[in-house]
């Protein structure tokens, strides 16, 4: 089925035109500074010594500037949460590019890394220009001490040098500990690395304090390769013929009478005469006017986040279920949060530095302030994590409610911070598909339909949840019979349209019970047919949009993502939305 225009435009084109967007401004910044060093009366002088790694290396500076002003405001969870939930991103369009935000501040982060590489290959550059084109005549404008310094001494003894190398590698050491195998294999490492931002940011500062590129600052008394009468040499450059032949005869200090006459005789020839030396001065620091606001902002949403997470949370009970998943929940005062949002929890005595988002499964309502969350054993973080929480926790598989509250150790929770799935209930028809632990977006979801009624959108709710093992589906199975029970009494059997999935066959017995009964008949074994899915909803729903959701593997999430982006028949259109925490 070939790709639909409609459907591609409605899931790809906000974000696509986002990107052109910072790409022309990309673009611009970088000609529009190589234009201004290249062409720039100012720097005529600065141009003739250092060539085009002057032009090259502003141009990208420019370009670094701008983006690493939009890395640190990517990374503004409440102030995008606030945007997010506020009507200054009133269309669902608005709030689904907000969505994206992580993957702009990696893309952002890529493009600093790329001319990082090319700032320093100009500045190599410029420090052998520096050396070779060195000119006495000129030496408020040369950072080399004599003809033919050795380039790397202008480079290490000088503080845009020093600096320069210094951001270049904690640079490279946060690009490389961000890559999915190493944040995967050893989040710690991530963290820590990532945390040298810091470091980055303050050296950013004092490398563009050294001022070691100048600009003229006396162009109306010396004019860019303007005529010095005491001089035979000219800038470096022979004095023409035809003007040496015809001036005036003048001493070396010329009178007042042979200065006009030689003046004259200059502008005759469409030349201008100098009055005085050139004089040089470094530019006001322009990173400065782009990194302090945004580093202002991030810094006090920093510490609006640590003032909301001082208070610790109230743990009252930690469950532990079947397939090394642990439930806990929680109650603070004053704690609001949506179905679908997340929250990120720190846990001192696992990890005095690391924060782990993790979806909200249970919200509060206006007759209860717990909620809790879902987590999964599957790496050192958790592992830790289970130890303090479960020491005693080897009964079985079962679902064991342990209440030890003074032995719990303490808990810190940061959020609510807003997630894709927020916007379940506001299509009419949502399709969502999650994989294992990824069903935790939709509990949320699920648990508010079951508590408390409120009007909204949505009509239709088609869930699909793949696991590998029978037993996961124990997590939530209380939850679904009982929202099924309930919608059976409403008389509204249709609103959701369940199907379980599991793709290991071994033990399927084990659900089959009067207490599931419900469940049985919508259990397969296998894995879904995805096109066949999407055919039959929108034989269901013409002419609607659905919103797909989906929290799971990327296997799943690409088959989702491209059928999303196809034509299909009775004029339904999907629009996807994918779980990505920030």
């Amino acid at each position: 089925m070939a790709l639909y225009w409609r459907s591609w435009l409605s899931n790809e084109g906000a974000k696509h035109l986002f990107l052109l967007a910072w790409m022309v401004v990309n673009v611009g910044l970088f000609w529009k500074t190589f234009g201004a060093y290249y062409h720039g009366p100012q720097y005529y002088y600065l141009h003739r010594m250092l060539g085009l790694g002057l032009c090259v290396s502003r141009a990208s500076a420019s370009v670094l500037n701008f983006n690493c002003s939009l890395v640190l405001l990517t990374m503004c969870r409440s102030l995008l949460d606030f945007l997010r939930g506020s009507r200054k991103a009133g269309s669902r369009k608005s709030r689904r590019l907000l969505d994206k935000s992580k993957s702009f501040h990696a893309t952002c982060g890529i493009t600093i890394c790329a001319f990082s590489t090319v700032h320093v290959a100009a500045h190599m550059v410029n420090a052998l220009n520096f050396s070779v084109n060195y000119d006495k005549n000129f030496l408020a404008l040369n950072a080399a001490r004599y003809q033919n310094e050795d380039p790397r001494t202008i480079v290490f003894t000088s503080v845009p040098g020093l600096t320069g190398i210094l951001m270049v590698l904690v640079l490279y050491l946060m690009c490389t500990a961000s890559m999915y195998s190493v944040r995967v294999s050893s989040y710690d490492i991530f963290v820590y690395t990532h945390n040298l931002f810091f470091v980055f940011y303050l050296l950013l500062l004092i490398h563009v304090s050294g001022g070691v590129l100048k600009y003229q600052t006396n162009l109306e008394t010396h004019p860019p390769g303007c005529f010095m009468p005491n001089k035979t040499i000219q800038n470096g450059f022979p004095v023409p013929e035809d003007l040496v032949e015809n001036l005036p005869e003048s001493s070396p200090q010329l009178s007042p009478k042979t200065f006009t006459e030689t003046e004259t005789f200059m502008e005759s020839k469409g030349e201008e005469m100098c009055t005085e030396e050139p004089k040089f001065q470094p530019h006001f620091p322009e990173t400065w006017l782009w990194i302090s606001g945004p580093m202002c902002l991030y810094c006090a949403e920093r510490l609006y986040r640590c003032i909301r997470s001082a208070r610790p949370v109230t743990i009252t009970s930690v469950k532990i279920h079947s397939c090394n998943v642990i439930e806990v929940q929680m109650r603070r005062e004053n704690f609001n949060a949506k179905p679908g949002q997340y929250i990120t929890l720190h846990c001192p005595r696992v990890s005095a530095m690391e924060n782990h988002p993790f979806t909200l499964t249970m919200c509060p309502t206006e007759t209860k302030e717990t909620f809790g969350i879902h987590l999964k054993v599957v790496g050192d973080w958790t592992e830790r994590f289970q130890d303090l929480f479960l020491p005693y926790s080897n009964e079985g598989p079962e679902i064991l409610p342990i209440f030890r509250q003074r032995g719990y150790p303490t808990l810190y929770v940061d959020g609510p911070f807003g997630s894709p799935s927020e916007e379940v209930l506001n299509y009419e028809v949502s399709l969502c598909v999650a994989g294992g632990i990824g069903v935790t977006p939709f509990a949320a979801i699920l648990n508010q339909l079951l508590d408390a009624w409120k009007p909204h959108k949505l009509r239709r709710l088609y869930f699909v949840w793949v696991c590998r093992d029978i037993q996961s589906f124990h997590w939530f199975a209380d939850l679904l019979c009982a929202l099924y029970d309930k919608l059976w009494k409403e008389n509204r059997p249709d609103y959701l349209n369940i199907r379980l999935f599991v793709s290991q066959s071994s033990g399927i017995q084990e659900i089959i019970g009067e207490k599931y009964q419900m469940l049985n008949s919508r259990l397969f074994i296998g894995r879904p047919q995805w096109k066949l899915l999407f055919d039959e909803i929108a034989k269901c729903n013409r002419e609607k949009t659905v919103g797909v959701f989906c929290c799971g593997p990327k296997e799943i999430s690409k088959t989702l993502h491209k059928l999303s982006n196809r034509k299909h028949l009775f004029g339904a259109r999907f629009e996807y939305n994918k779980e990505s925490f920030s």
